[in-house]
Formats: structure tokens, sequence, C-alpha cells
């Protein structure tokens, strides 16, 4: 698996935290995106979004976005086509994040789907809404977390 992210964080710590990092040459499968962290100790969520980002483009298309809400144990799944969200997914067999704790996210792109794992183990799954997966060109983390990798 390749990944291929350029970095250009912005720290706003301890307040929400803001990255936005380019996909080098658009997302494809075989890809692995990388999230590391330490989730704040009073949270309340985080959302890890792969975009499609363009210079004069503020509401582009979002191929995923995994929004994770502390208060209902919840990680939500979507995607944005066109300007419109889909039907959001939550169907989780556990909730893996903790205040205070550190993760590791991967975002694995497959031919059909994105597959999610949280600290190694298989968290969720969700099939591709976007068919031109090279437009999904950056990625976005923001929430109450401190970041200490993106690859």
């Amino acid at each position: 698996m390749e990944s291929l992210l350029s970095c250009s964080a912005v720290w706003h710590y301890p307040q929400e935290e803001d990255y936005v990092g380019e996909i080098k040459g658009g997302l494809r499968p075989a890809m692995r995106l990388t999230v590391m962290g330490i989730v704040h100790k009073q949270p309340k969520s985080m959302v890890v979004s792969v975009i499609c980002q363009s210079q004069n483009d503020t509401e582009g298309d979002v191929g995923l976005q995994v929004r994770i809400s502390f208060s209902e144990k919840a990680v939500l799944r979507n995607a944005r086509l066109a300007g419109q969200w889909g039907a959001s997914e939550r169907a989780l067999s556990y909730f893996p994040f903790a205040a205070g704790e550190p993760f590791k996210m991967e975002i694995v792109c497959e031919h059909q789907q994105f597959r999610i794992l949280v600290d190694g183990q298989p968290l969720c799954c969700f099939s591709h809404r976007i068919t031109q997966l090279s437009s999904l060109n950056a990625l976005r983390v923001v929430g109450d977390l401190h970041l200490t990798k993106v690859a």
C-alpha cells in the first residue's frame, strides 16, 4: 500500500485541530491514508474527510466523511456529490475512541469501497459513491484532537 500525502498543518492546540493535506495525483485503489492523534480530554467530535479540493470550490465533493461523535459513541459515514449529502451510515460493532487516548485511523481505498481500521482493527466499510476516485485530492481533519502524524 502506498501513501502519497503532503503535509501542511495549521496547529491550534488545545482548540480544534484543522488540517488539510494534498493527496498527490488524487486517490486510487491500494492507497492507504493514515491519521494518528490523541483525543482531547473532553472531546465532542472529530471529522476526517477525503475531499475534492479546488481553488474556487468551497463546497466540493466529499468521497468519504467520517464523523466521530463522542456523546453518541457513533461513527457516521457519508459522502457529498454535486452539493448533496447522501444517506448516513452508522452501523458499528464497537466504538474505538476514548478521551485522552491515542489512536491510529487507517482509510484503505479499495476498488469498490473504503475500509476503515482503528488501531489495526477493522471498524467499518463505506462503498464508493464517487466514481472518479482520482478527483479526491485532499484529506481534511478537524475536531477535538491533537494530530501526531498524517501519512
